[in-house]
């Protein structure tokens, strides 16, 4: 994993500084405390993957311009705005290991620094001139709420099934992923077809994506995670390992997990004790087999392009995001 992620950090060197650069200039211009607030999230050690994908698959469909970096700190900004967001709805107290804004400041101004960014991601989208993104990105910004309310509705609920659970991801995580990828493809004047090719690789790439990070939330500690493992669990949010698991253990265990997740409280014995069941009823490898899955159909659509390190590059990301432990 070491090596892979050292390969893939090496290849794209010069263009993470280039997407750091500029999120940080497109911010400078505007209050103080709009900056600050925002700062205290995206500047807190993100991978900068989304924009990456979009500067990427610009670059792999021919785009030779000047304007990907900054085109690309829409997906960062949206991204950014809806962990703000989620942070306050989740009454979280870390994200990747600071304590959350609304925390540090309050939760008013987290909101509006959120919105802020939001609103930043759209007015660069209306700057590419393009109508195709302009209606891609106002698609995002409405299916990651959709995805959120679904999954606030769903709190809880241990008769979330895999469908519901599918859809949750496909809204706030697969769609963004999606459309940074789209978005390289349409900025660089790809065909429809590569313009499609480029959407489902986003699409399986940010589904896979998902899983993996729900993983982590039953095998990873807090200096992996920069959140407490088991997180996700005491804000009620049943990811897949949990859901496949409630759903092949027999009565006895079944109902030893689903007392640990009605008790936010549960402690780290009991903890330890629902990871084991996961393990022993199968939610960990189906888990792990449905990402790899969706992986393997993420390089899929990347066949129709010729060899090239745009898409060596693309291709290592893929493989990736299965292996990685944060």
């Amino acid at each position: 994993m070491t090596d892979l992620k050292q390969k893939i950090l090496a290849a794209v060197d010069d263009d993470l500084k280039t997407i750091e650069q500029a999120l940080a200039e497109n911010l400078n211009p505007y209050f103080e405390l709009v900056s600050q607030v925002a700062g205290h999230i995206l500047f807190a050690g993100g991978k900068r993957l989304r924009p990456l994908l979009m500067v990427l698959c610009a670059r792999l469909c021919g785009y030779s311009g000047n304007h990907t970096a900054r085109f690309s700190t829409i997906f960062e900004y949206l991204h950014a705005a809806t962990l703000l967001h989620d942070d306050l709805v989740d009454g979280a107290d870390l994200r990747r290991g600071r304590q959350v804004a609304n925390q540090v400041w309050d939760n008013p101004t987290a909101v509006l620094a959120g919105d802020f960014l939001l609103a930043r991601g759209l007015s660069i989208a209306a700057d590419t001139g393009l109508c195709d993104v302009i209606q891609t990105i106002a698609r995002i910004t409405e299916n990651m709420s959709q995805g959120e309310i679904r999954q606030l509705e769903k709190r809880g609920d241990i008769t979330l099934s895999e469908d519901d659970y599918l859809d949750v991801i496909r809204c706030k995580t697969a769609v963004l992923f999606e459309g940074a990828c789209r978005t390289g493809a349409l900025v660089a004047g790809a065909t429809p077809a590569t313009v499609q090719a480029l959407s489902d690789f986003g699409h399986h790439l940010g589904l896979a994506f998902q899983m993996a990070d729900d993983l982590l939330d039953y095998t990873q500690d807090f200096s992996s995670l920069g959140k407490h493992a088991g997180a996700d669990l005491r804000e009620g949010k049943l990811t897949l390992p949990l859901i496949h698991a409630l759903s092949r253990a027999p009565e006895v265990d079944r109902q030893r997990m689903v007392a640990i997740l009605e008790n936010p409280n549960f402690t780290g014995t009991e903890f330890v004790s629902l990871v084991e069941m996961l393990k022993c009823h199968g939610g960990i490898a189906y888990t792990e087999a449905q990402a790899a899955a969706h992986i393997q159909m993420a390089k899929t659509s990347l066949q129709q392009f010729e060899d090239s390190p745009m898409r060596e590059i693309l291709m290592d990301i893929a493989d990736y995001a299965l292996v990685r432990k944060a």
